[in-house]
């Protein structure tokens, strides 16, 4: 059985879960819940994200995967704000897999993506706190005898008038025996001391990591544990047809070779036998199905699409018309290259069953789904299926599969071994960089017309694979055949142009694709930001006063734009000797971020980018220490993607299988950032995703105001196709 063989429904999936019940409070619950360890004091956990204990320490169940990207701070920093607590007490842990309880209240289901983390649950972590801050409250009014509004609380630390005060954990017991209020109040945001605070709190997970505390899944070692890689097929499509072990039962501490669906699983010992032995294994594959295609053949078709008709998916007025009358027509044509996500942790996982019920533990970035697919590769019902969310080492989208492929391929190399032997199957960098799910390879053709110094016309032809069509989430994202993850952001632009259209084409290619860091604005911010610029250019206006002129509607946009512009001092593209400056200006998640990039050519013709101004307007801002870690990583990220990283095909094969062949960003290459948060009383969203789209076509503006070729294929640098 493979990942695609398990055909789960969106449906199917929330009825295995169980009914769909979001709410604050556990279900059917008339009291305040308590848990008392072996030897222990009571816990009181008067909701699903909330516990107290009675050493004072107060535990946050966080439904979202951590991974770096801050949802342990951010959520807990939600929590401890209505509570009043002091940071110094406050902790965080994964949450259960449990959709009724869990879910993300924008999917419908446990699952972490869209950086969605702090924007669906912004109210909901503050309710959970309010809720245990008045029922703490009131059991310290009942043990002294007071009204409760005469109690304060501070730091922790509930006080009254009369000089009586204690801290939580002193009335945790009481307080389980409370009843649990239906309707608390939230603070007013002029009153928050923890909340858009800068220094206000430190991030919860770092000292562990630092000290090497944290517990990811590649650190499990249990008694009897087998570690597991997976001999795959080298071009996408390909099946195993026979395989020969003989030579890979000779490596010491070589343990079993079992066929499964995705192909030839080898457990050992530990790592390195099962690698070498893996390297031994003989195997025939049948490539008769396999993709066979490589990047120039499929730019090629591409580029033959893109001069055809399309679906139409944005327009208005007559852009054709007015192209065919122009006097000045810029033409365009960008391409993007398939991209691996490369975090530092690549793919991994545990499973232990017995036959009947089952424990894994791996960095599940789709609890509900993943849960689903261990349980149906078993043959077990899903409640004696345990999921436990571990830490995981950087995801940028790899981790949330739409095929549920590692959830799935683990379960097949536990059921192929048999109860009773646990397993951790480790994807290795190679594993990973060869293994497909890329971000898709887009091309796109643009046309613009520019008259008495505005842009009069636009048109957008975009060509590229959609990876939610035919699978479980399809209903989701998917509207009359189209996938609108591939055109968001350029089917509607910021900019007001009298005459405009936007087509696409959905190419069938048979290289298995996944989300990446900003889904689509990976590559229409580019196509985006960079066409306005040179017909900004084209028309003798200024990048940033030609943009603002265009932006009358969007006046969050605008703002980010002006405060970057104010940051960086603009007075022009053009900056100190030998350097250039670019701007771009994207929304994407519901937040408004604006960079300014100023760059250099090197004495080896390669950009260097020196420094980054950042403007960032992602509504009301919980960490703010947080925020601007996100837009420095993304930045770096970036800045590295859109210089030297490219999966290139040739013949269907990945040419790059590690970091000497797939470059990222190098610390001494990474730009000084200088980030702009701006205050905002709108509803949180995403950081985690926004500060990627700008700077690739920030860096890309710059070069042209030097001089040279706006980069019309990504990488800028030592592009292979």
């Amino acid at each position: 059985m493979t990942a695609h063989d398990i055909n789960l429904s969106r449906r199917a999936l929330l009825a295995g879960a169980g009914a769909l019940v979001i709410g604050l409070h556990l279900p059917e619950v008339a009291r305040a819940q308590s848990a008392r360890p072996a030897g222990g004091a009571a816990i009181f956990a008067p909701n699903a994200f909330v516990r107290v204990a009675a050493d004072d320490t107060v535990t946050v169940l966080i439904k979202h995967i951590e991974f770096g990207q801050g949802p342990f701070t951010g959520l807990t920093t939600l929590v401890a704000e209505e509570m009043d607590a002091d940071w110094g007490q406050m902790r965080a842990e994964h949450a259960p897999a449990d959709v009724k309880l869990y879910a993300n209240l924008l999917f419908g289901v446990q699952g972490t993506g869209g950086s969605s983390a702090i924007a669906n649950s912004f109210e909901q972590m503050r309710k959970a706190g309010a809720t245990a801050r008045a029922m703490l409250v009131q059991a310290a009014a009942e043990a002294w005898k007071v009204p409760a509004g005469e109690i304060t609380v501070e730091a922790g630390v509930l006080k009254h008038v009369s000089g009586k005060q204690g801290r939580f954990g002193e009335f945790a017991g009481a307080a389980s025996k409370l009843p649990v209020p239906e309707t608390v109040a939230l603070k007013q945001p002029a009153n928050f001391r923890l909340i858009g605070r800068e220094g206000a709190v430190k991030r919860l997970d770092s000292a562990d990591k630092a000290r090497g505390k944290a517990q990811f899944t590649i650190d499990i070692h249990t008694p009897g544990m087998l570690t597991v890689v997976v001999a795959r097929p080298p071009r996408f499509g390909g099946k195993m047809a026979s395989f020969d072990a003989a030579e890979t039962l000779k490596v010491k501490g070589v343990v079993d070779v079992k066929p499964i669906g995705s192909g030839v699983a080898v457990y050992a010992t530990g790592m390195w036998p099962a690698i070498k032995g893996r390297e031994a294994l003989k195997v025939t594959w049948d490539e008769s199905a396999a993709e066979k295609r490589g990047s120039r053949e499929l730019i090629a078709e591409y580029r033959a699409l893109a001069r055809t008709p399309g679906t139409v998916v944005g327009k208005h007025g007559d852009a054709e018309a007015v192209l065919a009358k122009a006097d000045t027509v810029v033409e365009a044509e960008f391409v993007f290259p398939y991209l691996a996500h490369a975090p530092m942790e690549p793919l991994d996982g545990y499973l232990e069953w017995d036959g009947t019920q089952a424990l894994a533990r791996f960095g599940s970035q789709f609890q509900t789904t993943e849960h689903a697919t261990i349980a149906a590769v078993l043959g077990l019902p899903q409640d004696k299926v345990r999921l436990e969310t571990m830490l995981a080492g950087g995801s940028f989208g790899r981790r949330a599969q739409v095929s549920q492929h590692l959830a799935a391929e683990l379960a097949m190399v536990a059921k192929a071994i048999g109860p009773n032997r646990p397993v951790k199957l480790v994807w290795t960098r190679e594993d990973d960089l060869t293994g497909g799910y890329y971000r898709p390879l887009f091309l796109h053709k643009l046309r613009g017309a520019v008259k008495d110094g505005k842009i009069t016309a636009w048109t957008d032809s975009i060509v590229g694979q959609s990876f939610f069509l035919g699978t479980p989430f399809e209903a989701m994202v998917v509207k009359n055949g189209i996938d609108s993850t591939m055109i968001e952001g350029a089917n509607e632009l910021p900019y007001e142009v009298a005459d405009f259209a936007c087509e696409v084409h959905t190419a069938k290619v048979g290289v298995p694709t996944l989300w990446w860091r900003s889904v689509g604005h990976t590559h229409t911010a580019y196509a985006v930001e960079c066409f306005v610029d040179e017909l900004l250019q084209a028309a003798g206006l200024d990048p940033v006063a030609g943009r603002l002129a265009m932006m009358g509607k969007e006046p969050r946009a605008m703002g980010v734009l002006k405060a970057v512009a104010e940051l960086a001092k603009w007075n022009g593209p053009n900056s100190v000797e030998g350097r250039a400056r670019g701007v771009a200006v994207v929304e994407s998640f519901g937040s408004f971020v604006a960079q300014i990039a100023e760059v250099s050519l090197g004495s080896d013709g390669e950009p260097k980018v020196h420094k980054v101004w950042c403007a960032v307007d992602c509504g009301v801002a919980v960490n703010p220490d947080v925020i601007r870690a996100q837009m420095e990583g993304g930045i770096g990220f970036g800045i590295g993607h859109a210089l030297y990283g490219e999966i290139t095909l040739d013949a269907g094969k990945p040419v790059q299988t590690n970091f000497d062949s797939y470059r990222s960003l190098r610390i001494h290459e990474m730009p000084a950032v200088e980030v702009m948060i701006i205050a905002s009383t709108e509803k949180p969203t995403g950081v985690g995703e926004p500060s990627v789209p700008p700077i690739g076509p920030a860096v890309a503006n710059a070069l042209a105001r030097l001089g040279q070729v706006r980069p019309r294929q990504l990488p800028m640098v030592g592009g292979t196709v």
